[in-house]
């Protein structure tokens, strides 16, 4: 009897640290829209000298001519974006975010490079943050898969002609790595991958370090919440893994001062990946999700260099 009340209270605890694990990891609670002047500024010294720049941004692309559009994912979650057309005809390039952001936050400088490239623009909010539907989010293993169902809305509802090109940023990179080595139309051309991470166990782990914790203590119960709760085993998505089965032309971005995704990731990834086209840019003194707003002229230069031989 005694070893049965033992035994109980050893799976309760373990439930309940792979619970509390879980909130602080995956969940996300409902979320309140932005007034018409109000910003969600990345917090950090390193963001701050970029804060003018990311609200002249944020302001542009607010009152650029633009269409909200949105699909319901493979599990019947309402998905929102914004379209922006620069012309007829273009290529267009949709971008996914990172971790707990929104399409503002992390792709209003995208919005401005592809007007620059003459590309068109889908800006989409992956499921579980700012106005899309959800409350767990799965590192990239479920919106992987609503990915595709972008790509399909817009050669089904804006250019079935169109060549696309698929971006993300830290996790928006892990999305549309792992998106990259599924069976995609062919008018997916090629992939940009800012700042990803190896995989859902790495960044996890590595996030843990980062806060002083015990990573090989804490992580199995990690995956046990995002089993239980989430739906979803992390163990099971390796961006690094996806570029072993990756044909797509692929450009890597990332910061070597990168302290949240180190830049050794990208450098694994890109080691990983067997396209015949990729290539791999290290931007010195950017730290995560910075390397557009520190070297602007060189991501330009980079981006419009690979993708041109591809449109």
């Amino acid at each position: 009897m005694l070893y049965l009340i033992v035994l109980l209270i050893i799976v309760l605890l373990a439930l309940s640290v792979s619970l509390v694990i879980f909130f602080k990891c995956f969940y996300a609670k409902s979320r309140k829209p932005l007034g018409e002047n109000e910003y969600r500024l990345p917090r950090g010294k390193i963001y701050e000298p970029y804060y003018d720049q990311i609200k002249k941004w944020t302001d542009d692309m607010r009152s650029a001519e633009h269409k909200k559009v949105s699909i319901t994912s493979y599990d019947g979650l309402k998905l929102v974006g914004k379209y922006y057309e620069n012309k007829k005809g273009a290529p267009i390039e949709i971008m996914f975010h990172g971790y707990r952001s929104t399409d503002e936050h992390d792709l209003c400088g995208g919005v401005y490079r592809c007007k620059r490239l003459g590309f068109n623009t889908l800006i989409v909010e992956q499921r579980a943050c700012g106005n899309s539907e959800g409350h767990v989010i799965t590192f990239g293993a479920k919106e992987s898969r609503d990915c595709l169902s972008w790509i399909d809305f817009a050669i089904n509802n804006i250019d079935k002609n169109a060549k696309i090109i698929i971006t993300g940023i830290s996790m928006g990179a892990a999305t549309v790595m792992t998106a990259a080595s599924m069976d995609l139309p062919q008018n997916v051309v090629g992939v940009l991958a800012d700042c990803g991470y190896t995989s859902t166990k790495d960044i996890i782990k590595e996030v843990m370090r980062g806060m002083k914790l015990p990573a090989a203590l804490l992580y199995p119960f990690a995956r046990l919440g995002a089993i239980l709760f989430g739906g979803f085993d992390p163990d099971k998505l390796s961006p690094k893994k996806s570029m072993a089965k990756c044909e797509l032309p692929i450009i890597f971005f990332h910061g070597d001062t990168d302290e949240y995704v180190p830049a050794y990731m990208s450098e694994e990834n890109y080691n990983a990946c067997t396209s015949k086209n990729k290539r791999l840019v290290i931007t010195k003194g950017a730290g995560h999700g910075l390397c557009f707003m520190v070297d602007m002229d060189g991501y330009f230069f980079e981006a419009e260099r690979f993708f041109k031989e591809l449109i």
